[in-house]
């Protein structure tokens, strides 16, 4: 191949050029970008930037001057070297999810969830009740709790875990009174 020269507008040398060198080297350039990268499409993208910059470094392409093929790949690879770079400093993209209608959540379920809970709270005894507030609703650690209620950090851990046992059992025992509920199935199968 001749002298590559550049031009200051676009003419029919200037898609010879290009397609000159795509028919030449088009294909070892692929097979080598999508060996290092592994993905077709961006050897594909790779390929159209090295004619690129090959366009526009013509100038320095010469068979005289050394091999324009080891030109080219040397150009191809520090694209992938210069992207890969690139993508690592870059955040990950996500792809954009689909829009979806939101869900209008039934509230009815939590609503008697706390009504079960409030009523299984006047179950337990005012100590018991006073520690479940402090840490749970109050958001008290055991040690807070203790010296809120003046008492010490062990009866505190006792009386929370009692307290839960017997928030547990009085939940599951109304879920299994009511008709319907996987938890009466449950009881009426146990009995």
């Amino acid at each position: 191949m001749a002298i590559l020269r550049p031009r200051n507008r676009r003419t029919s040398s200037d898609e010879a050029l290009i397609r000159s060198l795509y028919e030449e080297h088009g294909g070892a350039l692929i097979a080598y970008a999508t060996r290092l990268t592994g993905d077709r499409t961006a050897a594909e993208d790779v390929l159209q930037e090295t004619l690129l910059r090959a366009w526009r470094h013509a100038h320095e392409l010469s068979e005289s001057t050394g091999s324009i093929r080891g030109w080219l790949f040397t150009v191809a690879r520090n694209i992938i070297t210069d992207r890969a770079r690139a993508k690592s400093v870059r955040p990950t993209e996500v792809a954009e999810s689909p829009v979806t209608v939101p869900v209008s959540h039934d509230h009815s379920d939590q609503v008697v969830d706390s009504i079960v809970a409030l009523d299984a709270l006047e179950t337990l005894s005012e100590e018991h009740r006073s520690v479940l507030v402090e840490i749970y609703f109050r958001g008290r650690t055991v040690t807070e709790t203790a010296e809120h209620l003046g008492i010490p950090p062990g009866t505190v851990k006792s009386r929370s875990h009692n307290a839960m046992k017997s928030l547990r059992e009085h939940v599951i025992g109304r879920r299994a009174q009511a008709p319907g509920t996987s938890v009466a199935r449950v009881a009426e199968v146990t009995r």
